[in-house]
């Protein structure tokens, strides 16, 4: 069946109105860019030959349903849109008012490409945009404007809004604009969405942990050094942050402008552990050779004690040895407590102007 198209209610253009309201954000993707979500979009038009007078003509009916397929419909689609689905199934149904306008009501599951900006994530806030166009007719004939106002948009979405997930609804922004194509220009209707990521869930799963990891590690300095011990947490931590940057890595795409902050968060962690673990490895190779002079003193000892005749006649001279390897032994152990407690100085302070810094621009 051909239809007709509407007499104008205009002389040159069809003048088509929109109303869009989110009903829920179904999921957001960083790796891919996209966003899916729930939407309510209400398409109204005018056409004179079908208007009446309710109350004088019709007994005061002033609206009438009928099948979609008997008008002339506008085609009206999404730019963005990689996959459009109907929410329930598609409504074969006009409505048809008295002042000679129709309005179809549908409910789709959209998902649109969205260009994120994840430098501050998780405290990060999206922007992404549903361009409304059509495409088979030209500006010339067709002008797409909002049937309500971004105000009244942003309250019934919110009224609306269905699940309280990882993403909140800040406000929805309306905006005109216009397309080129093969040099016909296409009327264009832009709602901005704006959302907010609740930070609650990573906050406690990775951020939380990371900050206790680096806790511990300057509580590791403690530990008696003399044992493998130190050296054994020390690595298990630097181990546990690396379990969390792959976490990090399967959900942060690869393709971002800058790296976001929780990156340099938990590489500057990782990075300041593995420093932490070299400064530990260099202080207990300075113990084990003031170690290993105490250990010669304490065999040189032994040995000449084996015989007091002997002990008698080398008594002196061994015993300036004995003291000289005292000293030295005395003089390794001095300096790996200076360095090791010198490190944990700089080290503290290090950790505390990293994350000033970092909780200063991550946090603003």
């Amino acid at each position: 069946m051909t239809h007709r198209q509407p007499q104008r209610l205009w002389d040159n253009f069809i003048v088509i109105y929109v109303d869009l309201y989110v009903s829920s954000i179904i999921n957001v993707n960083e790796k891919a860019q996209s966003i899916s979500t729930q939407i309510k979009l209400i398409i109204a038009w005018g056409d004179l030959k079908f208007r009446w007078n309710s109350w004088s003509d019709y007994c005061g009916i002033d609206t009438v349903v009928f099948p979609k397929n008997v008008f002339w419909t506008p085609d009206i689609g999404i730019v963005e849109s990689i996959k459009t689905e109907f929410g329930t199934k598609e409504s074969p149904y006009v409505q048809l008012r008295d002042s000679g306008f129709l309005l179809t009501y549908d409910v789709l599951a959209l998902t649109t490409t969205c260009k994120m900006d994840l430098y501050r994530f998780p405290f990060d806030t999206q922007i992404c945009s549903i361009t409304l166009q059509s495409s088979a007719y030209l500006k010339k004939d067709l002008i797409i404007r909002p049937l309500s106002d971004a105000v009244a948009a942003t309250f019934a979405s919110r009224e609306s809004f269905e699940a309280q997930g990882e993403w909140e609804l800040l406000n929805i922004d309306i905006s005109k604009a216009q397309a080129t194509i093969y040099w016909n220009t296409l009327d264009q209707l832009i709602y901005q969405i704006t959302i907010k990521r609740r930070p609650l869930l990573y906050f406690f799963n990775i951020i939380l942990p990371v900050f206790f990891f680096i806790v511990l590690d300057v509580a590791s300095f403690f530990i008696d050094t003399s044992g493998s011990d130190k050296l054994c947490f020390k690595v298990t931590l630097l181990l546990s942050v690396s379990v969390l940057l792959l976490i990090l890595n399967d959900t942060l795409p690869s393709t971002a402008d800058k790296i976001p902050l929780i990156g340099v968060y938990c590489t500057g962690i990782f990075s300041l552990i593995g420093l932490s673990i070299l400064e530990t490895i260099f202080v207990n190779c300075l113990m084990a050779k003031g170690a290993e002079s105490r250990s010669l003193v304490e065999t040189t000892a032994a040995v000449t004690g084996c015989d007091d005749s002997v002990r008698d006649l080398q008594s002196p001279p061994d015993s300036v040895k004995d003291q000289n390897e005292i000293q030295r032994c005395l003089y390794w152990i001095r300096v790996a407590r200076i360095i090791d407690v010198t490190f944990l100085v700089i080290y503290i302070l290090t950790i505390i102007v990293f994350l000033s810094v970092l909780v200063k621009v991550w946090v603003q």
